[in-house]
């Protein structure tokens, strides 16, 4: 049996994937290491959905062969799966000989034999149709204890000409609600307090299953289960949110007044060429709609800038949009050129130095929207999630319901109790810098005050 480092990259739903072999892993017999020296095998679960994030895989794997090379490690075998693996397949291999086995996600299910092959001195390179990751599963939660992620579907079908996750993970696919529902209560009665959905489209679930339902009735369900502090919604694409959804998220309390839309772009030209429909008024009109819907919602979103075609027009058009927008928190990424793609081929490239400048520009002014949003919450009491207690800065922090972990800001507590990680604690927000909040556990001023 050997002891087993591994290395989780890229998004959330890969996440949900390392943590499935992992469970698949100890089940066997073989141990998580933490520490490189004192590990025998490296397995490095990789993104390959732009070219950042490609390079930071490749990277990760260089650094496991140096350590297997050095003689400064015990690692002795190199496993590489994720989506780099699955979308070079056996050039990823052949431009990286020193890799024992690489493993497209289609395989994920034979982890075991594959690593038990490998440690008896096998080298592979074994792929099978990607639809047949497994989407569901026990797993070991990387995240603390008291928050998970819940993939609720796999897979996308919506074809946006940049973007090569369908041909990576295969066409859209929905897990089944009783399966959901049965993980999400299984989770709860481990201690989990915030269950974060994700999947590629996560506003597509249901459509493909024979029996109906859609998110806005799985939300209902999850919404019933003991234990639950907040269900946070995340990728829900702007063309698929219904008036139900809105209805549902507004009045299920434990569903989360948040919600991540990927908009991407707002001009019209731009957005088609990406494969997807609207422009600056539509999305606009949206925003308004999720704004008077659901009072005191918090949106986040993510935008792509130097896409073929943009002019300073086009950009023009999506800063008006940011502007009036006014989005709480967003993203954005400067156009990755992916072959295989629809977009690879289109004519109107933006040069990086134009696009590096206009992503800047984008985020200059996002901060300060955020900011600006964050000043207003001084004096307000709110919830808080705790997530943990900072060394450094001598502070406990959390999150309210406005903020997803590792993307969002946090609230800082100043707090003369002992508060454990996974506790909820009020808080009276007493200040804020450009992202994150400050406060005091409210029972502390109500005490001072007597």
């Amino acid at each position: 049996m050997a002891r087993i480092l591994i290395t989780l990259l890229g998004c959330d739903k890969n996440r949900i994937d390392a943590e499935i072999i992992m469970k698949k892993l100890t089940d066997a017999g073989h141990t998580l290491a933490e520490d490189p020296q004192k590990s025998d095998l490296a397995l490095i679960n990789t993104c390959g959905f732009i070219e950042a994030s490609k390079q930071e895989s490749i990277e990760a794997v260089f650094d496991m062969i140096r350590l297997k090379e050095s003689g400064e490690s015990e690692i002795n075998t190199v496993v590489v799966t994720g989506c780099l693996a699955e979308r070079y397949r056996e050039q990823l291999a052949e431009m990286i000989p020193e890799i024992d086995a690489v493993v497209g996600i289609g395989r994920n299910s034979d982890i075991v034999r594959i690593v038990n092959a490998v440690l008896d001195g096998e080298k592979t390179t074994v792929f099978e149709n990607p639809e047949k990751l497994p989407i569901e599963g026990k797993r070991i939660l990387s995240t603390p204890k008291h928050y998970a992620y819940l993939k609720i579907a796999e897979g996308c079908s919506n074809r946006c000409s940049y973007c090569a996750i369908p041909d990576i993970r295969g066409k859209f696919r929905s897990r089944s609600p009783d399966d959901v529902i049965n993980e999400a209560g299984c989770l709860a009665g481990e201690g989990v307090k915030e269950l974060i959905l994700v999947a590629q489209d996560t506003t597509a679930y249901g459509r493909d299953l024979a029996r109906k339902t859609n998110l806005s009735e799985l939300l209902c369900e999850l919404a019933d289960i003991d234990g639950l502090w907040k269900i946070r919604i995340m990728y829900a694409y702007p063309e698929l949110i219904t008036d139900s959804l809105i209805e549902t998220i507004n009045n299920k309390e434990r569903i989360a007044k948040y919600i991540d839309i990927p908009f991407q772009h707002a001009d019209a030209g731009i957005l088609k060429r990406m494969g997807r429909t609207g422009d600056k008024e539509k999305l606009l009109a949206l925003v308004k709609r999720l704004r008077e819907g659901i009072p005191g919602l918090t949106m986040r979103s993510s935008f792509i800038v130097g896409f073929p075609g943009e002019g300073m027009r086009e950009f023009g058009e999506l800063m008006d949009f940011v502007n009036e927008a006014k989005i709480d928190r967003a993203g954005c990424f400067v156009y990755s050129s992916e072959e295989g793609t629809p977009a690879y081929q289109l004519k109107g490239r933006v040069s990086e130095k134009v696009k590096k400048s206009r992503a800047e520009a984008f985020m200059n002014r996002q901060a300060t929207i955020t900011g600006e949003k964050q000043k207003e919450k001084t004096g307000r009491t709110a919830e808080v999630l705790v997530d943990r207690f900072d060394d450094e800065r001598g502070m406990y922090c959390g999150r309210t319901e406005s903020d997803a972990p590792q993307v969002d800001t946090e609230v800082l507590i100043k707090s003369k109790y002992h508060i454990q990680p996974g506790d909820i604690v009020k808080v009276r927000i007493t200040g804020s810098d450009l992202f994150d909040l400050t406060g005091t556990i409210k029972r502390e001023i109500d005490l001072a005050q007597e």
